[in-house]
């Protein structure tokens, strides 16, 4: 009987519950009328949340995925790590490398069964990079390769992942994180005068593609990506992705790297080609593994600030890993109220620029992460109580507030 009034009450609201029963309604996604995503798409932009190899296996996260969002970004499946083989690029005919693609097409496969689009992260990318690619003959033991080497590694890869997708998937990986996180987080990490922070360490260790290929890595990088484009004929945007880009420091040094890429190759006719189409706003906000620092109105205006500096710079912007951090039980409440105000701004803000400049919002931080997991990377990342979803996947009252205030918007 309290199951029936259960789906009574949720159908009197316009909602719809995957399965019967207490216990699956409590679990379930719902289905809203209108759907996030068509509210995202009257804002302006796409909206979606991330997807791992496990979450292939959860039908209810799935069904979230694919009924409310309607794009996604795999974790760690299409970054280099992941795909390149080390036996098989020793074995290439040709010297240059290769990549298993295995796991990323079955979670691209996905992505295009169920109407889906993908952002493909990330092409080159310094942390956890594989240190053999660098390497004659792809050995570990061997010495660093030369520069024009691990340029034309670099080319071909690029090329050859980004032709992979667009040819096996087509339309589904619409944009390219091409470089993710190229910049410091300080001065000492930087070498003296550079108004673009690219970092030169990371964590104290050498960033492997500035210290072997030069200051010029990022540059290249989209060189190749857009060669392997438009040789493709796709629509397919480029981006630079990293975190703290909601704050002066990394907003600035952005711009003069936009500047950078944009002025680094030239047409026949010797104008300047444009090889970067947007920036990507990690949007991890609040306190790393505390309170302090959380839920923040600052943090808000911050972002809104750096969307307005990226689009007076003609750039698409994508906040691409959002987690809206929460520690705290008792700030549960506050936290669904941060989420409303946060996609009152998002859902405003192209209105308010007269031209879609941000076209998505991509949610890191969906599930709460167990108590238990206290003091790791995930807790400290995403914030044990910042999802939008319960540690089991129950609908949270930050979803409502989300949702809510981009129905606010489509409504003005």
């Amino acid at each position: 009987m309290k199951a029936f009034f259960v789906c009574l009450l949720a159908l009197s609201l316009g909602l719809s519950l995957v399965s019967a029963g207490a216990e699956a309604s409590a679990r379930g996604p719902k289905t809203y009328d209108p759907l996030l995503k068509e509210l995202a798409a009257e804002a302006g932009f796409r909206i979606g949340i991330c997807l791992s190899p496990h979450q292939l296996s959860d039908k209810n996260y799935l069904e979230l995925l694919s009924t409310q969002f309607n794009t996604t970004t795999c974790t760690n499946e299409t970054k280099a790590y992941s795909l390149l083989d080390q036996l098989a690029s020793q074995r290439s005919e040709d010297g240059m490398p290769r990549m298993n693609y295995a796991q990323a097409d079955q979670m691209i496969s996905w992505a295009q069964a169920n109407g889906v689009g993908v952002r493909g992260h990330v092409l080159t990318w310094d942390a956890y990079m594989t240190d053999w690619f660098f390497r004659e003959d792809y050995a570990s033991g061997k010495p660093i390769a030369s520069r024009e080497v691990i340029l034309a590694r670099m080319e071909s890869y690029i090329t050859q992942v980004i032709t992979h997708f667009e040819e096996k998937f087509p339309g589904v990986i619409y944009c390219w994180d091409v470089v993710n996180e190229a910049m410091g987080d300080s001065p000492s990490e930087c070498l003296d005068g550079d108004p673009r922070l690219l970092r030169v360490t990371r964590n104290g260790q050498p960033n492997a593609f500035y210290a072997y290929v030069g200051e010029d890595y990022v540059e290249y990088s989209f060189l190749f990506a857009r060669n392997a484009v438009e040789a493709l004929g796709a629509d397919i945007h480029l981006f630079y992705n990293d975190y703290n880009m909601l704050y002066p420091m990394k907003r600035n040094a952005a711009k003069a790297l936009v500047e950078s890429i944009n002025s680094f190759a030239m047409d026949e006719n010797g104008h300047p080609r444009k090889l970067i189409d947007g920036i990507g706003m990690q949007g991890y906000m609040g306190g790393y593994g505390e309170q302090a620092g959380c839920l923040s109105p600052d943090l808000i205006t911050n972002t809104r600030d750096s969307v307005r500096a990226f689009a007076d710079l003609g750039m698409e912007v994508h906040i691409t890993e959002m987690a809206l951090r929460n520690y705290d039980e008792a700030f549960q409440a506050e936290h669904a109220a941060f989420y409303g105000s946060m996609f009152e701004m998002l859902g405003a803000i192209n209105q308010q620029l007269g031209r879609n400049v941000l076209t998505c919002v991509t949610i890191w931080g969906v599930n709460d992460v167990t108590p238990n997991a206290w003091n790791t990377y995930t807790w400290k990342l995403n914030g044990t109580l910042g999802g939008i979803l319960t540690e089991q996947g129950a609908i949270k009252p930050s979803f409502d507030a989300m949702y809510d205030a981009l129905k606010r918007s489509a409504q003005r």
